[in-house]
Formats: C-alpha cells, sequence, structure tokens
C-alpha cells in the first residue's frame, strides 16, 4: 500500500527547501543552506557572503494532526555589533509570523507533493503555530547567529 502525499516526508522536506528558497534566496538574495553547520555557503568566483541562512531540517511527528520542529540559523560575518544579524532575523521572521493577509495573521508553509519533473501539487499548508528565539550567539569562527526554532502543523491522511 502507498502511502499518502500528507504523510510523505519527502514533500514535507521538499516543501520547507522551496518556501525558504523562494522567499529568502530568490527575493531577498540571501544564500540558504539545508541541514549543515554555521559554515558560510561556498560561492564562485570569490564573492564573500556575510549574511546566509541555515535551515535544519525538521524532526517529524506524524498523526493525524502532526507536527515538525526544525530550526533556521541566521548567520553573520564581519558584524561588529551584530546590526547585520538583527537585519537577517527581521527578514526571516517576517516570513514566519505576517503573511500580510487579514485574520489572524497566521502564516502557512505552501505543501506540496513535489515531483522531480512533473508539476507540483498543492496539498494544503503548514500552520507556523510557534517560532522560538535563541539570544544572540557567537561561533569560534566570529560567525554571528541566532537560531529560530519553528514549530508547524499540518492533517496527514495516514
Amino acid at each position: 500500500m502507498a502511502l499518502h502525499a500528507t504523510a510523505r516526508e519527502s514533500n514535507i522536506i521538499d516543501s520547507l527547501k522551496k518556501f525558504f528558497i523562494d522567499n529568502l534566496e530568490t527575493i531577498e538574495g540571501y544564500s540558504v543552506t539545508f541541514d549543515k553547520a554555521l559554515s558560510a555557503p561556498k560561492l564562485y568566483g570569490g564573492k564573500s557572503v556575510e549574511k546566509w541562512v541555515s535551515v535544519k531540517l525538521p524532526s517529524i511527528d506524524l498523526d493525524s494532526i502532526s507536527t515538525i520542529h526544525f530550526d533556521v540559523f541566521c548567520c553573520t560575518r564581519r558584524d561588529n555589533e551584530g546590526f547585520k544579524l538583527a537585519q537577517v532575523r527581521d527578514k526571516v521572521m517576517g516570513y514566519l509570523t505576517n503573511d500580510g493577509s487579514p485574520g489572524d495573521g497566521k502564516v502557512s508553509i505552501p505543501f506540496y507533493q513535489s515531483h522531480p519533473t512533473d508539476p507540483w501539487t498543492l496539498l494544503g499548508g503548514m500552520l507556523i503555530i510557534n517560532v522560538f528565539e535563541s539570544d544572540h550567539l557567537e561561533a569560534p569562527d566570529e560567525t554571528k547567529y541566532k537560531i529560530l526554532t519553528v514549530q508547524c502543523r499540518f492533517a496527514v491522511r495516514m
């Protein structure tokens, strides 16, 4: 018996990647990495990256109303007072907490059935319930970062 599309981990991960790439990389111009440490993304042509976002892919608790938790690391370098970090945090929080529509203001990450060659099918949304924020932190290589832990819920057909 085939697993329903809403219960497939690949669809959950692909939907999250699409959300962050479409918004933070395509619109905002930030480099986005997935499931990596804090190291800056490698770019060609000697260009240095001073602001980027790293998304640690989710832990998944499948049920009829499922929950996922994932971490978003907002990262900067060459940022003596943490001002660039505050800017990155503000942009990311804007995408996670306010969709600009009237109502409760909750954001829903579009949830797709992904496919390598065919068009993706929208299955629904992953509703962002909470975003928990860490303090400003600093790594040994002087990378400044802040961790945003995101909690989402969505319906799953088991």
